[in-house]
This record gives structure tokens, sequence and C-alpha cells, in this order.
């Protein structure tokens, strides 16, 4: 389930149709949890950045690397704030939440 959410007040100041749905920010980013979405479906990232995860639902959830767990949060209850590391190898990287598998996203290593 893909939705979206103009709750983040992080979002960059500047955006394109293009990047509406890809946060990039270098120095440190985040991803948003809120009615079983991930927000944004897509982040950029530098290898080794640390992202900020959010949880606004009350449900627990994950991020999970869906190949390798090269990254997983374990459970994130809900309204807890939690952090993890960017891989260090640049790619592309589908995750997803653990229970709920139809939470999906990419983060992009550059």
């Amino acid at each position: 389930m893909v939705g979206c959410s103009n709750g983040d007040s992080t979002a960059p100041a500047t955006t394109s149709a293009s990047s509406a749905a890809t946060s990039a920010n270098p120095g440190g980013t985040r991803i948003v949890i809120e009615d079983f979405t991930f927000s944004p479906t897509n982040l950029r990232v530098r290898n080794g950045a640390k992202v900020t995860v959010v949880n606004r639902d009350s449900d627990a959830h994950t991020v999970t690397a869906a190949q390798d767990k090269v990254f997983d949060t374990g459970n994130i209850t809900g309204g807890v704030t939690t952090t993890f590391t960017a891989p260090s190898t640049p790619g592309s990287y589908s995750y997803l939440c653990t229970l709920h598998p139809n939470m999906k996203g990419t983060l992009i290593v550059t």
C-alpha cells in the first residue's frame, strides 16, 4: 500500500514532479511511518548515512531490507523514533515492514 502525506515539515523547500516521491538529504534523513505507509516511498541517501525512522502509527512496524537484511530496525513500537545506518555499498535496497509486508519502500544509496 502506497500513500501520500503532506505532513512532513522537513520536505525540501523546492520540489519538482520527479522529486516529489524521492527525498535526498545527505546530512541525515528520515522515514516517517503513518497510516501503514512509508514516506517518502523512495529515499536517496549517502552511503553510511544515519537514517531516522519515526513511527506515527499506534501499531508496531519495522524497516527491514528485503534481501540479506543489510539493515533492520527490529520492531518499532507506535509513537517511537529510532535510527539505523544506511549500507556502505551504493545501490538500490528494497525494504518492507516484516509485520505488514504490504508496506514497501526503496532506499537508494549513493
